[in-house]
């Protein structure tokens, strides 16, 4: 009686707890902290939403990191006294940087920086000469960047995702160098991808005048006439990078072309103006505290408006107090947003990014809200290339549920036909068994917050299979003791006795090959393996505690002396 005094508290917990777990789905519990608010979530393939691949530019970011730390590490010889005569990234793939410098004692002194606490874990020297020394980064390091640029690019788009309102969005990494990201229920389709695309790369940089625009068309007239290329025949991004690679030994040093799109022009082609841009400002997004919507006083119109953080807004005081009189580009993607002259130095940290006027209001809205949202959200550490696109519409998820359930049904059905026909009043005892272990697959499942998806599915199917499989091992042993003349009690108590075992072997080994499914697989193979694990949870909940409880409760409490099998 002890034995069934314990099975039965396990029992009965157990099946409030998952009453509890599944009552989401059916009221709301918003508001109810006693009560868990998680809710079983449907995925793409049901629902339908949208699929894409995003490719991560992981070259461009390990470029722009070495010309970063070359220009730390020339602000930190020049400290030390060391006349640097060149520094520059020679190899960008490999973050490999080459520094040039004169005088005595100058080789020593950057090797000693190079190998100090500081740069001595990050830059592993090549080659060196009397007047040059160039280092890379080493393997490890580099590996370890990468994966944190990945990983960086999946947390800043599942946050702008977030901001989106779409609910349980999938966002994993594929191979070295993708992002698959999946929005189930996902409507304004357009709107997702502008938001995840934008790489939303803020930068505050000084407007040089060391050419005039006049000159600098002229500049952009030529390269684009010796290299074949415009604008229409090339991305925005792809065109800004080939003209300043084409006219970079025209141009000042650590300066670069960017445009400016025209009030009333609707694209950049339509009208730009180009402007000459200091590249050394190092005041980025990353300085960012907030971004909102806002309306200037003037004419009502949208704007975002930017708040530093403290770092931030000391750099931004530096760089207004030390640039009085010169325009500051406000470039976000590498498009001049906006660019104000400096009328006096700003130290409270505030600043503003118009959209020009003339233009229509509600276009204009939803810029803004898109630019503070994805500044809000972060800037992607790396720019995305879109891969791969899917829309699956809520007409063939609804389908595709409609089979599945169907499927499912009859399948269920023929096996509690089956039960009845060959069990009897035992067959009976396992199909309530069997609903029990289904209402608890949903119940784990939706504690979990699982997304439901059609291999999912297949896995509550099998599920059904091998929970049968166990009722059937435990009444056909049933059947052999009282074929060998042993009472009721006795066969029901050596039934789930004797096959305990071979129900655990065949439930070991199916987990086994679920647990190898969940850490190998991606996407739709992990979640039939993950529905798959907790089906083998709940069947065995299911079979060695409820119907054995069931069946014991009819015979020791109601005194049944036997049922027929």
């Amino acid at each position: 009686m002890e034995n069934y005094r314990a099975r039965a508290t396990f029992a009965i917990i157990g099946l409030l707890l998952a009453v509890i777990w599944i009552l989401p789905n059916v009221i709301n519990t918003s508001g109810k902290s006693w009560l868990p608010s998680k809710k079983l979530n449907y995925g793409l393939d049901i629902q339908g939403g949208l699929h894409l691949v995003m490719g991560v530019d992981i070259a461009g970011v390990v470029n722009e990191s070495a010309n970063r730390l070359a220009n730390d590490l020339k602000s930190e010889l020049t400290k030390e006294g060391v006349t640097v005569t060149n520094i520059k990234v020679i190899n960008p793939e490999a973050g490999e940087i080459e520094i040039g410098f004169e005088g005595a004692g100058a080789k020593e002194k950057v090797s000693k920086l190079l190998e100090s606490n500081q740069y001595g874990t990050v830059f592993q020297k090549m080659n060196e000469s009397d007047t040059s020394v160039s280092a890379r980064y080493y393997e490890n390091y580099m590996l370890d960047y990468k994966n944190k640029v990945i990983q960086q690019s999946i947390e800043t788009i599942r946050n702008r995702i977030d901001e989106f309102g779409v609910a349980e969005p999938s966002i994993s990494q594929q191979g070295s160098d993708r992002i698959l990201v999946q929005l189930p229920g996902m409507a304004d389709a357009e709107r997702a991808k502008a938001l995840i695309s934008t790489a939303a790369k803020l930068d505050f940089m000084i407007v040089s005048d060391d050419k005039n625009p006049q000159e600098l068309q002229t500049l952009i007239t030529d390269a684009e006439k010796a290299g074949n290329y415009s604008l229409q025949t090339l991305k925005y991004s792809e065109y800004v990078k080939k003209l300043n690679e084409d006219i970079k030994a025209k141009l000042p040093e650590k300066t670069m072309i960017l445009f400016e799109k025209g009030n009333n022009a609707t694209t950049m082609e339509a009208g730009r103006t180009p402007l000459l841009v200091h590249t050394d400002t190092n005041l980025d997004g990353g300085a960012l505290d907030e971004a909102n919507v806002t309306l200037d006083n003037q004419y009502g119109n949208p704007q975002v408006s930017l708040k530093f953080n403290s770092f931030g807004a000391n750099r931004f005081k530096d760089v207004t107090g030390n640039n009085i009189g010169k325009r500051m580009a406000i470039v976000l993607d590498k498009i001049v947003k906006s660019a104000p002259n400096i009328q006096t130095q700003i130290g409270d940290g505030n600043a503003v990014i118009t959209l020009g006027s003339g233009r229509d209001r509600n276009a204009s809205m939803d810029e803004a809200k898109m630019i503070s949202t994805a500044l809000r959200a972060g800037a992607l550490p790396a720019t995305l290339e879109q891969l791969e696109e899917r829309r699956v519409g809520p007409t063939l998820g609804s389908d595709s549920i409609a089979k599945a359930r169907h499927a499912s049904l009859i399948g269920a059905l023929l096996i509690v036909i089956f039960m009845f026909a060959r069990y009897k009043a035992s067959g009976a005892i396992a199909n309530l068994a069997l609903a029990i272990n289904i209402f608890c697959v949903f119940a784990l499942l939706t504690s979990l917050g699982a997304t439901l998806t059609l291999p999912g599915i297949a896995g509550i199917a099998l599920t059904v299979g091998f929970a049968v499989d166990a009722n059937v091992l435990i009444f056909e042993r049933m059947r052999e003791e009282l074929q060998k003349g042993n009472s009721y009690v006795s066969a029901l108590k050596e039934g789930y006795h004797r096959a305990l075992s071979a129900i655990l072997d065949a439930n070991i080994t199916t987990a086994s090959t679920a647990v190898v499914l969940l850490y190998f697989g991606t996407g739709p193979i992990k979640g039939f393996a993950v529905t798959l694990l907790i089906g083998i949870v709940t069947t065995m909940f299911a079979n060695v505690f409820v119907s054995k409880f069931m069946m014991d409760t009819i015979v020791h409490k109601f005194g049944v002396k036997k049922m027929s099998i």
